[in-house]
């Protein structure tokens, strides 16, 4: 296909009043693709997705973390005081502080967690930034080699390379084109296929290797991997095997435990249709978990009431 297609309708009072279109692809344990719909061999930024690869990258060239700050590192965190806590424990270990973190300031990524944090009388600061933790974990994979800190996020530096070659190898890809992502580290694009191989890799991956301590820090912390009320945590803590990551930009990546990947990405980057559009997937393939059919519906809301709900509709599977 050239372009994406439907994958959501929106649904109010019996009323279909839009769309969400995107793109989704399912590949098989030996990276082939099982089935595509709209655009799925095309350069994409995976934004957040991408860190399960960026860790391996670091755990290749000495970084040392594992269970919940290795998952810490491979977070897009919402900023709860675990997560502050992990990023500072971090840090420590690279002789460091907050200081030294070239992310962007704001506030925690989720509401409660932002609101406790401004009655606390915080403003937007770096370490709240939902993608601390991987800084934090890239200032310590820069000291374990004697990097330089002020430009680690630059993409010739020695710890970007080390990371765009994991992500690469990965997707069994090469990267097509670097960006600025929103934290201000380098993004690599990659194909969706690409992004689906790379998470069934992980989560089929033999215990004892890297992509395994990856993927067990995710399953067993899921929590500081995203949140601890997030549906990203919701899912792994649901389905057996599974690892997953979430991105901007209405991306959604999904590891089998059998070596399956999903990948997935909204066209409009919205967030709402995105856990919607993947549990389908997943109904799809068999999946009946309760987690995954509560995850089918967004609801929509009128005066205060639900209302209706963004919906998938997926394509027929060939």
């Amino acid at each position: 296909m050239t372009e994406p297609v439907i994958l959501a309708d929106v649904v109010r009072s019996g009323f279909v009043e839009g769309h969400h279109h995107g793109s989704v692809v399912v590949t098989d344990p030996d990276g082939s693709v099982a089935w595509a719909a709209g655009v799925v061999d095309q350069p994409m930024f995976p934004r957040s997705s991408n860190k399960p690869m960026q860790a391996l990258g670091m755990l290749r060239n000495g970084l040392t973390l594992d269970g919940k700050l290795l998952a810490l590192a491979g977070a897009s965190h919402s900023g709860e005081q675990i997560h502050v806590d992990g990023v500072r424990e971090i840090l420590a270990m690279a002789g460091t502080d907050e200081t030294s973190l070239r992310t962007p300031e704001a506030y925690p990524l989720a509401d409660a967690a932002r609101d406790a944090w401004v009655r606390a009388g915080h403003g937007p600061e770096r370490i709240t930034m939902n993608c601390s933790g991987k800084h934090a974990a890239m200032l310590l994979t820069c000291y374990v080699n004697g990097w330089s800190f002020d430009d680690y996020r630059a993409p010739d530096h020695p710890l970007q390379k080390v990371i765009r070659t994991a992500i690469e190898d990965s997707a069994g890809e090469n990267a097509s084109y670097v960006a600025v992502d929103g934290c201000g580290a380098p993004i690599f694009a990659l194909s969706l296929a690409g992004l689906a191989r790379s998470f069934g890799h992980f989560a089929a991956a033999a215990p004892g290797t890297l992509e395994a301590r990856v993927k067990d820090a995710y399953r067993s912390y899921p929590e500081y991997a995203s949140g601890t009320t997030r549906d990203e945590a919701e899912l792994m803590r649901g389905v057996d095997g599974l690892f997953c990551k979430a991105g901007a930009e209405g991306v959604y990546a999904v590891g089998l435990a059998d070596g399956r990947g999903i990948a997935l990405k909204i066209e409009d980057g919205a967030a709402r249709p995105r856990k919607v559009v993947m549990a389908a997937v997943l109904q799809r393939l068999g999946f009946t978990d309760d987690v995954v059919e509560g995850q089918l519906r967004f609801p929509l809301y009128g005066g205060g009431v639900d209302v209706g709900a963004v919906q998938p509709h997926l394509p027929a599977f060939s």
